[in-house]
C-alpha cells in the first residue's frame, strides 16, 4: 500500500535513493552535455552534490527539522558546478516547507515543490526556459493542481513526475541548440530522478534503469521554427541561464557576507560576467559566475565580506582535460619506497603517466590526479596525506588553482602539513631536488620553496579561439608560449612557438633546460628544440622526459 505522508525517515530514505540513482545515471546524463564549452559534467556535479547531502544526513539527528537542515546545508556546501548549485537551491526551497511539518502529505509536497521552483528561478539572474528550471516549474504546477483537487500523496507525485517528463521532452523545442545536439536538457533529466526517488519511497515502484540512448532525441528530430547552425550563437548552460561561449573562466566560492549586501553584489557581478548563480542565506552564500575577469569577480566578494574555498576553472580547457582524465592510463604502481615510514613525506598533484613516474622517482610518496581544470578536492588531498607514511607531509599543488585547496588540508588532520606553492610541474620537480625525507617538514618546506622559486617555467599550448595579446592577434589553432608573466610567444607552428618561448626565457647564465613532452609532442619537434638550444644556447644542457600531460605538448623548466 502506498504511504499517505512522508516522515523524516522517508525523506532521508528518498535522498539516499536519489543519490544512488544519480550515481547510476551519471554517465548517461553526462552524455547529454554536448556543448563545446560545458560548465562541467552535469551528472557528475549533481551526483557529488547528493553525496554531500547523504554525508551530512549521516551526521545529523533524525527528526524533521534536523533532517531538513542537513539536506539544505549539505547541498549548499557540497554543490558542484551550475547544476549542483541550482539543485541545492531546489532542495533548500523544498526543505523550507517540509521542516514545518512532522508528516508531509500531498498538499505539503505540492507546496514544497512550488517553493523549490521559486527558489531555483530566484537564484538565476536571467532564467531561460527549456532547462532544469522549466522541469521544476511544470512539475510544481501539476502537483499543485492535483493537491487542490484533494489528491493523495501518490497521485500528487505521479502528476508532478508526468508533467516533469513532458517538460523535459519539450526542452529541445524551447532551446534549438538541444535539438541540434539531439538531446534533452541534462539538468532537467537529473531532476526527474528526484521525483522518481520520491515515488519509489511512496509505493515501491522501480527506479528507471540507465540506457545508452537516455535523453537522446530520435534521429531527424527538428525544432519547429528554427534551425540554427550547430555551435552558433549563445548556448544555455546547465544553470538555466544563457551561457556565453566567449567567457573563459568559471569562478566559484563561498561568500561570508550579510544577506542585505548580496543584491548589490549580484548587480556588480552582472557587469563582469554571466551564468551568475548566488544561493544561500543566513550569512553564507554559494556563488558562481562565468567571466573573463577573475580578479573583479573575487574583489566583488571581498568588498562585502569574505570569499573562501575559491575555485577557478578554465572552461575552454575543461572538455579536453576531462576527456584525458577519463581515458588516461591507471596510475603507475607506487614504488615500495613510497610505503616506508619517514619523518617527512611528500604528496604531489599530477596528470600524465610519465609525470607521475618522475615524481615517484624523485621521492614522492603519494600522488593525487589533477590539473588545470580537474582540481582535486580538499577531501582527496586529505586522503593522500593521511595515507602518507609520515607525521609531517609536504603538499606540492603544482597548479595555482589548487594552492588554496591544499592550504585547507592542515586544519583537517592531526598531521603537520606544509604547502609549497608550486604553480606547475617544473617547479614541483625542482622543489624535490631539495627534499630530504629525514629532515623536518618545516625545513623541507623552506628549502623546497626556495628551489621552486629559482626555476623559470614555460609551457606551450594551443589557442581554442581567436584573441589578442601584447604580441598581436592570436588565431584559433595558433600555438601559445606562456611564462609566469603571460603570453610571450605566438606562432602557427609548434616548433616556432617552442623556440620563441625558449628564446624569451633562457639566458646566458642558465645551465639546464628540462623538456617535458606531453600529448601533441613529436620526436621531430623535440629534436628541433634540442638543435635550437645547441645553436643558440650552447652552454645549456637539455634533459628530455616523457610526461604525457594533456593540453600542453611541452613544459619547460629552466635552471
Amino acid at each position: 500500500m502506498p504511504i499517505d505522508a512522508f516522515t523524516a525517515d522517508e525523506i532521508r530514505r528518498a535522498m539516499k535513493v536519489y543519490a544512488g540513482a544519480l550515481r547510476d545515471h551519471r554517465e548517461a546524463i553526462n552524455r547529454l552535455n554536448v556543448y563545446p564549452v560545458p560548465d562541467g559534467d552535469t551528472g557528475t556535479n549533481m551526483a557529488l552534490t547528493l553525496e554531500a547531502v547523504c554525508n551530512e544526513l549521516d551526521l545529523a539527528a533524525t527528526d524533521m527539522a534536523s533532517t531538513c537542515k542537513a539536506i539544505a546545508h549539505g547541498s549548499l556546501m557540497g554543490a558542484r558546478g551550475n547544476s549542483g548549485v541550482i539543485l541545492s537551491q531546489i532542495l533548500r526551497g523544498t526543505c523550507d516547507v517540509l521542516r514545518e511539518h512532522d508528516m508531509c502529505d500531498g498538499s505539503v509536497w505540492a507546496e514544497a515543490l512550488g517553493a523549490a521552483s521559486e527558489a531555483a528561478y530566484g537564484a538565476v539572474m536571467r532564467p531561460v526556459e527549456g532547462t532544469i528550471l522549466t522541469v521544476a516549474r511544470e512539475s510544481a504546477e501539476a502537483a499543485r493542481a492535483a493537491a487542490e483537487r484533494g489528491a493523495a500523496l501518490v497521485e500528487v507525485l505521479e502528476r508532478a513526475r508526468d508533467a516533469g517528463g513532458r517538460a523535459l521532452e519539450r526542452t529541445p523545442e524551447l532551446l534549438p541548440v538541444l535539438a541540434e545536439a539531439g538531446v534533452v536538457d541534462a539538468g532537467g533529466a537529473g531532476l526527474l530522478l528526484l521525483l522518481d526517488a520520491l515515488a519509489h519511497v511512496v509505493d515501491g515502484r522501480p527506479m528507471p534503469v540507465p540506457t545508452e540512448d537516455e535523453g537522446r532525441l530520435p534521429a531527424g528530430a527538428l525544432v519547429p521554427g528554427g534551425h540554427a547552425s550547430p555551435g552558433g550563437g549563445h548556448r544555455p548552460d546547465e544553470s538555466g541561464e544563457h551561457g556565453v561561449s566567449d567567457l573563459r573562466y568559471e569562478v566559484m566560492y563561498f561568500l561570508e557576507a550579510p544577506d542585505e549586501a548580496v543584491p548589490g553584489f549580484k548587480d556588480v557581478w552582472a557587469t563582469v560576467g554571466d551564468s551568475i548563480v548566488v544561493v544561500g542565506g543566513d550569512g553564507l552564500w554559494n556563488c558562481h559566475i562565468h567571466t573573463d575577469d577573475i580578479g573583479a569577480a573575487i574583489e566583488a566578494g571581498i568588498d562585502i565580506g569574505r570569499p573562501r574555498n575559491i575555485r577557478v576553472t578554465d572552461l575552454l580547457e575543461q572538455v579536453e582535460e576531462e576527456r584525458w582524465v577519463r581515458e588516461a592510463e591507471p596510475l603507475p604502481p607506487e614504488p615500495a619506497a613510497a610505503h616506508e615510514p619517514v619523518p617527512c613525506a611528500v604528496v604531489a598533484v599530477a596528470t600524465g603517466d610519465g609525470v607521475r613516474r618522475i615524481f615517484y622517482s624523485l621521492g614522492v610518496q603519494g600522488i593525487v590526479t589533477g590539473g588545470q581544470t580537474m582540481n582535486p578536492s580538499t577531501a582527496q588531498l586529505l586522503e593522500a596525506v593521511e595515507k602518507a607514511p609520515a607525521d609531517e607531509v609536504v603538499i606540492l599543488p603544482n597548479n595555482k588553482n589548487i594552492i588554496p585547496v591544499a592550504e585547507q588540508v592542515g586544519g583537517q588532520t592531526s598531521k603537520r602539513v606544509y604547502v609549497v606553492p608550486t604553480r606547475g610541474v617544473a617547479e614541483g620537480f625542482a622543489s624535490l631536488l631539495a627534499y630530504d625525507p629525514q629532515a623536518s617538514g618545516e625545513d623541507n618546506a623552506r628549502a623546497m620553496a626556495d628551489a621552486a622559486a629559482n626555476v623559470i617555467a614555460g609551457e606551450v599550448t594551443r589557442a581554442v579561439r581567436d584573441s589578442s595579446c601584447d604580441l598581436g592577434p592570436i588565431a584559433e589553432g595558433d600555438y601559445i608560449g606562456l611564462s609566469r608573466d603571460g603570453i610571450v610567444a605566438v606562432a602557427a607552428s609548434l616548433d616556432d612557438a617552442c623556440t620563441q618561448l625558449l628564446d624569451a626565457l633562457v639566458g646566458d647564465d642558465h645551465e639546464i633546460v628540462t623538456i617535458i613532452e606531453g600529448e601533441g609532442a613529436t620526436a621531430a619537434t623535440t629534436r628541433h628544440i634540442e638543435l635550437w638550444l645547441q645553436d643558440h644556447r650552447p652552454n645549456v644542457t637539455a634533459e628530455v622526459h616523457h610526461g604525457g600531460q594533456p593540453l600542453y605538448p611541452y613544459l619547460f623548466g629552466i635552471e
